[in-house]
């Protein structure tokens, strides 16, 4: 989400977000036969007679943002479709909202809403309530909620096998490339409305789901990074032929700069993908390699992958390109 760190591979500084999540996982204890708790991109939980997803995410200037470069309504949009982005990385849709705001000043609220309310718009997700309280910094949190009893059920990131390939819905790092553009003094064009208003894929979530999806995240924090989610969640490794980058972005910026919220998922080997996504109109997917037996492995091309991207509690400059 939001000012540039990099982590590689063994940082144990960058490694200490998702240590922290596998402590609190384990300490919230086993969820019942049917549901999932902490450590995929939404909960699924039972409630009454039905299965609901929910997702959460909090948004913090100086943290996730950098006012200086992103407007009030930018930051509301991005804060409520970046968790509609998190269900539909479980082909699941959105569609209810909860915001909490925690604001220095009441002159920020109608800016902020502005956005939150043209997002939930453009994704069917009406703000339902929420609570707003004063605090020395601007903090967002958004709660979404969806229905889990779809079928086939919600995709995790845990079920990949060895020789399933792996698709992405998009071009990757426009939005590093975006913030790139804005600290450098642009303030138009295709990349800065790449980082200032991110797209949750979420007719693309679905259809994956539908057409036999094992494992699916999205790119929040960098390729390399929320793939490797993925790999260790389902104990596979994988062989990257190339990955693609968006039109002004690098390299670079497609592997490990995140905040483009394209979906990344597996798919058993023959599965005509693209036909399946122009049946629902939409853009076709993007292969970009398979799954192996040994989890060691991970390579693009054949060189380390390694695991550049974006995490809290890392040193230095916090705004990643996930702003």
């Amino acid at each position: 989400m939001i000012v540039s760190t990099v982590i590689a591979v063994g940082d144990p500084t960058g490694g200490a977000e998702f240590g922290a999540i596998e402590r609190l996982a384990a300490r919230a204890g086993t969820p019942p036969r049917g549901e999932v708790w902490i450590g995929d991109d939404a909960a699924v939980v039972r409630v009454g007679g039905g299965v609901i997803v929910i997702a959460a995410d909090a948004l913090v200037d100086g943290v996730h943002a950098d006012l200086r470069l992103t407007s009030l309504a930018d930051l509301g949009w991005k804060a409520l479709a970046t968790n509609v982005s998190d269900l539909a990385a479980m082909g699941c849709v959105a569609s209810r909202a909860i915001v909490t705001v925690s604001a220095p000043s009441e002159a920020v609220i109608g800016p902020l809403y502005d956005g939150l309310f043209e997002a939930a718009a453009a994704y069917e997700c009406p703000v339902v309530g929420g609570d707003l309280t004063g605090a020395p910094r601007l903090v967002v949190s958004v709660t979404v909620i969806g229905d889990g009893g779809v079928e086939p059920p919600p995709v995790l990131r845990s079920g990949a096998t060895a020789g399933d390939e792996i698709w992405v819905s998009g071009p990757l790092g426009a939005a590093a490339a975006g913030l790139r553009a804005l600290r450098s003094g642009e303030r138009e064009g295709p990349l800065v409305a790449a980082h200032a208003r991110p797209r949750a894929r979420v007719g693309e979530g679905v259809a994956a789901r539908q057409l036999g999806a094992t494992a699916m995240i999205d790119v929040s924090d960098g390729l390399a990074a929320d793939l490797g989610h993925i790999l260790d969640a389902s104990g596979v490794g994988c062989a990257l032929d190339h990955v693609p980058v968006a039109a002004g972005a690098s390299e670079a910026d497609a592997v490990g700069g995140g905040d483009d919220y394209e979906l990344v998922w597996c798919c058993p080997a023959g599965t005509d993908l693209v036909e399946g996504f122009a049946r629902r109109a939409l853009r076709a997917p993007l292969r970009i390699g398979r799954c192996l037996a040994d989890p060691t492995t991970r390579t693009l091309q054949g060189r380390p992958l390694g695991a550049a991207g974006w995490s809290h509690f890392s040193p230095g400059d916090h705004f990643s390109p996930r702003e």
